[in-house]
């Protein structure tokens, strides 16, 4: 059965694990590129305590994220409709080599393809209806989702309900970077790498010796 995305199941599958949404805050840097930024220093700490504590942190959600999950399924309607598809929904990929990272993308597109949707405000969706780009953390998220699917290529579809019809759906495709996506392995690695040297650190400072489970007999 596949993992509702946004269930108790689906965020303990993803506790301390890098995942495509946050791929962009792996590989941030300083303005200056000399050190790492604020972001990765701050998701480190969040999935060095999801491994510590074996619980996920559920995401923050404002007013603008939540319209998004809410609309997503009329994007998906439109999606289905004009682009002929049919966008199977998954739950949390695993990498295929890198076992501490997956992907949750918003669906499944025929063999070769996923597809990510965004519903965002109206001044962002006019930015892309007038051929704005991308954002680069949107573009590292989907190379990562299709890293994590081994598929070719990922639909951007930004989607608002309050343009015309003929203007609520945008679709850009992204196709597979190999490049890209080995340099963002690397990167990963070496991320995940600190984790598990923090955490062990940590472990070995303040639980040297860990208790041995106790057994209790029930009173018959």
């Amino acid at each position: 059965m596949t993992i509702v995305q946004g269930s108790p199941e689906w965020f303990a599958a993803r506790a301390g694990k890098v995942t495509a949404s946050r791929i962009a805050d792996v590989v941030a840097r300083s303005r200056d590129r000399k050190t790492w930024g604020v972001s990765r220093t701050n998701y480190a700490a969040q999935l060095i305590c999801e491994r510590l504590t074996g619980r996920a942190k559920e995401g923050f959600t404002n007013a603008a994220m939540q319209h998004g999950i809410d609309t997503e399924a009329e994007a998906r309607a439109a999606y289905n409709f004009y682009q002929n598809a049919d966008v199977v929904q998954v739950g949390f990929v695993l990498h295929p080599n890198i076992g501490e990272a997956g992907a949750s993308p918003d669906g499944l597109v025929g063999d070769d393809g996923i597809v990510q949707f965004k519903c965002p405000q109206p001044a962002q969706h006019l930015d892309t209806l007038m051929g704005g780009s991308i954002d680069g953390g949107y573009q590292k998220q989907m190379l990562w989702e299709l890293a994590c699917t081994g598929r070719k290529w990922c639909d951007f579809a930004s989607y608002s309900p309050d343009f015309p019809e003929p203007m609520r759906l945008h679709v850009t495709r992204i196709h597979r970077d190999d490049e890209m996506i080995a340099e963002l392995e690397r990167e990963v690695v070496a991320f995940l790498t600190e984790l598990r040297a923090k955490v062990d650190a940590l472990r070995a400072k303040y639980d040297p010796e860990p208790a041995e489970p106790v057994s209790v007999l029930m009173a018959g």
